[in-house]
């Protein structure tokens, strides 16, 4: 029996992608914030824009919850990473946005690394947790907090970079709590079991990252930091202590589905150029004007 996993997985991928869309247009659209601010939310929720990107991003998340019950992390959060394909997609269709070559190379590269890791995954419910596995993301959630206070500092693509890859920790963290809270059969366990508060909380922390790493330049660059960091924390522990499983005699079609897709997202960070620009500094606009040369050296010579 082909398990509904597979289903939930594909809409997953349709609803963070469409997600990514819509609130890195509603960021692009804010002041910057440099202080690690929650009053972002707040402001950002104000759009209808981004409202409408949370209420996919829900349903992704829902979407994703429902498939860490059968499949394992290493394919699921590998897969988020494949919304980055369908957010481009409708960027160069619905915002006209202009894709270097390197990028969409590097997007074909990330299909066939999913591709890989969908052949090579088996499908299996998650062991428990445990005490000190939930206490390591207790901790966890804290230190990323710490981290991002100092990391909104940063501009540029290095501030999109480095806070969307702590928000890619921290959404790995809330993965690793739902992947065994989704084995829960009744209501009641899942609202007792902490796993879902720390879900919860990593969840929100990671929103309010992303948020801060899209205001900074480049949505591809912020996304696929997250995707990355968010990828090998989940993958390894999904195996290690969750029960993942992978088909006897396609652990090399695993290896290379995974490293595939993070050489995919990692290359993004680098080859991505900015889609919004927030020209508030000197620098900004400078790097404002060289883009946009760039972009139309780029549209004159493929004509």
């Amino acid at each position: 029996m082909v398990s509904s996993g597979w289903f939930f997985l594909a809409a997953m991928i349709a609803a963070y992608g469409v997600a990514n869309l819509l609130q890195s247009a509603a960021a692009a659209r804010t002041t910057v914030h440099h202080t690690f601010d929650p009053g972002l939310l707040l402001r950002l929720a104000g759009q209808r824009t981004y409202l409408f990107g949370i209420g996919c991003q829900l349903l992704g998340f829902v979407f994703a919850f429902l498939a860490r019950r059968d499949l394992p992390l290493f394919l699921v959060q590998a897969s988020v990473a494949a919304g980055l394909g369908v957010t481009a997609l409708l960027g160069v269709l619905i915002l006209k946005w202009s894709l270097p070559r390197a990028e969409i190379g590097l997007l074909i590269l990330l299909f066939f690394g999913i591709a890989a890791l969908v052949l090579s995954a088996q499908p299996a419910h998650a062991r428990p947790l445990g005490t000190a596995g939930v206490a390591g993301l207790a901790v966890a959630v804290a230190a990323i907090a710490v981290v991002g206070f100092f990391a909104v500092r940063l501009h540029g693509a290095l501030g999109s970079v480095v806070l969307g890859s702590l928000a890619g920790i921290a959404f790995s963290a809330a993965a690793i709590a739902a992947r065994p809270l989704a084995g829960e059969h009744s209501f009641g366990g899942v609202c007792t079991n902490p796993l879902l508060y720390l879900l919860v909380a990593h969840s929100i922390v990671g929103q309010l990252l992303l948020g801060l790493a899209m205001q900074r330049g480049s949505t591809t660059a912020a996304v696929a930091a997250m995707d990355a960091a968010g990828a090998v924390p989940a993958a390894i522990v999904g195996l290690l202590l969750l029960g993942d499983q992978i088909w006897p005699g396609r652990e090399w079609l695993a290896a290379i589905g995974f490293i595939g897709t993070l050489a995919s997202v990692i290359g993004l960070t680098r080859y991505a150029e900015p889609q919004h620009h927030h020209a508030t500094t000197p620098a900004g606009k400078h790097e404002a004007r060289r883009a946009e040369t760039a972009r139309l050296r780029t549209a004159g010579s493929s004509r």
